[in-house]
């Protein structure tokens, strides 16, 4: 038999027992509306269940006062308040709040919920422990942080996790399930709560997002989305992660786990409040800040050692010595990042470029190596190392397969018919071109050379345009992909894209 913890006062509507009769005399009972009460979080009970250890989470001072009718609040305003950290001054104001958020998100209509938990864990541990249990196999290789639970918190964590995986048998691979779980519990007031907030996050059927990757396809494939936006907005972090390591996604890999369990709970718990409002796009926010920070923090010497990977998770640990909470957020949220939608498409891409290299749905680990190994790459133009650094500024996607040589000059000539004969038909292309003089250019082509033809000419540009140049290797963008808005400005009926920003190096094509 599991004991929760003593609940919160009952809410206004529940029905319950009539007025009681004590000899001659009833007992009163006075009914006050949901309003009067919610800036009450003085409770003892309320926002300190018996799962944690509070005296080393102190309530922060003095708790701020929550508006009466958030809840009532229009999305938009809502999402503000979360990242001002309206609710960040009070455990008793997470307590009332988190289940109310929750049962907002919308989800599939079979949803396990509490007394479902009840009768699993029942069946599950009867009067036997849980510690004879194993955790599930979709928890394989995944930290499980605690938080300052104590034992019997953690006994509570590892019993809802599984039940997670008797009632989602399909999950498969969920790295993000033990930090939420571990969250949720310091403000549930009882398993069979925290295990149904869980629940929903985990059943979320809302239109382009998602709270929980459930299988090694879809952590692989937010891994590579990371890559991509890191690319886009921390091109300088980006480039010093690929000059420190041989894998830029081997690094990416752990970017979930930058936050969980990298980030301090006090910082954690801050972005599980915008997390449960906004999804899995918030999670993406604050990696990227936090990548842009430990670029500043490193400065012009870069990484102290060889493990960029482990200077990552110090950083993010140690976060409170370099900047608070508040403006961790601020920042990432100064982010122009994309659409919900828009990420989702991406990772959609990559999802598909991973099923191409044999990535299922129902695989739990990778079973080979998905980076590319630049040192089998020869070439007269750029060594291995420069290649890696252009290889990473591939979108993730692409560069999942290693490169094949289709024209070089000192063997095919230099026809420029012959050229296009024989890049024709393939797609992503870079091309390397090494000046009479020695200067290095290139651009990188996402779409088939074959669609020059398709403009109603042979002197439009095509595909994204990103290009670098040596000796110092920097990458720029066409205009239109920083200048969405020059499209329409400018109207070019029979070009795909404007020109690019820089003057065209010697020897690019025309």
């Amino acid at each position: 038999m599991l004991q929760g913890g003593p609940g919160p006062p009952r809410a206004p509507g529940d029905s319950g027992p009539g007025p009681e009769v004590l000899g001659s005399s009833p007992v009163t009972i006075v009914v006050t509306s949901e309003a009067d009460t919610w800036d009450v979080d003085t409770s003892s009970c309320l926002g300190r269940g018996p799962f944690v250890d509070w005296e080393q989470l102190p309530e922060p001072q003095p708790p701020a006062p929550i508006p009466q009718d958030v809840l009532d609040r229009p999305p938009k305003e809502l999402k503000r308040l979360a990242r001002e950290g309206c609710w960040a001054g009070s455990h008793a104001g997470r307590a009332r709040l988190y289940p109310r958020l929750i049962r907002q998100v919308s989800c599939r209509l079979v949803t396990p919920d509490a007394p479902v938990y009840g009768d699993v864990a029942a069946r599950l541990f009867g009067q036997r422990g849980v510690s004879s249990h194993p955790l599930p196999e979709f928890l394989e290789g995944c930290p499980v942080p605690t938080y300052r639970l104590n034992p019997r918190g953690v006994a509570a964590l590892k019993k809802i996790l599984i039940c997670v995986g008797a009632l989602f048998p399909d999950i498969t691979h969920g790295p993000l399930l033990p930090a939420l779980a571990a969250l949720l519990l310091h403000y549930s007031r009882d398993e069979a709560q925290c295990f149904e907030s869980l629940s929903r996050l985990i059943a979320s059927n809302a239109p382009h997002a998602a709270y929980v990757d459930q299988s090694f396809l879809a952590h692989q494939a937010s891994c590579m989305t990371f890559g991509d936006l890191a690319n886009k907005h921390c091109p300088a972090a980006h480039r010093l992660i690929a000059g420190a390591a041989d894998n830029v996604l081997e690094v990416y890999s752990e970017w979930l786990w930058w936050l969980f369990p990298g980030l301090p709970f006090a910082y954690a718990v801050r972005v599980l409040d915008v997390f449960l409002l906004e999804g899995q796009k918030v999670l993406y926010r604050i990696a990227l800040a936090l990548l842009k920070l430990f670029r500043l923090s490193v400065g012009p010497a870069g990484p102290r050692g060889s493990d960029i990977k482990a200077e990552l998770q110090a950083f993010a640990g140690n976060i409170a010595q370099h900047v608070s909470v508040d403006k961790l957020l601020e920042r990432a949220f100064g982010i122009r990042l994309f659409s919900r939608k828009e990420i989702w498409l991406l990772q959609m891409a990559n999802r598909k470029a991973l099923m191409e290299r044999g990535i299922t749905v129902v695989q739990r680990r990778p079973c080979f190596h998905l980076a590319v190994d630049m040192q089998k790459f020869s070439s007269s133009i750029v060594t291995a190392q420069e290649m890696r650094l252009v290889w990473s500024w591939i979108p993730e996607r692409f560069s999942l397969f290693p490169p094949l040589l289709l024209f070089s000059t000192s063997q095919d000539g230099c026809s420029l018919q012959r050229f296009y004969t024989c890049c024709e038909g393939y797609e992503p292309t870079v091309l390397l071109i090494k000046t009479t003089e020695g200067e290095v250019c290139g651009a990188f082509l996402s779409s088939d050379w074959s669609e020059r033809k398709k403009s109603g000419g042979t002197s439009g540009f095509f595909g994204t345009g990103e290009c670098f140049v040596r000796p110092e290797a920097e990458r720029y963008e066409w205009v239109l992909v920083q200048r969405p808005e020059l499209a329409k400005a400018v109207p070019r009926p029979r070009q795909r894209s404007p020109s690019p920003a820089p003057p065209s190096p010697p020897g690019s094509p025309r």
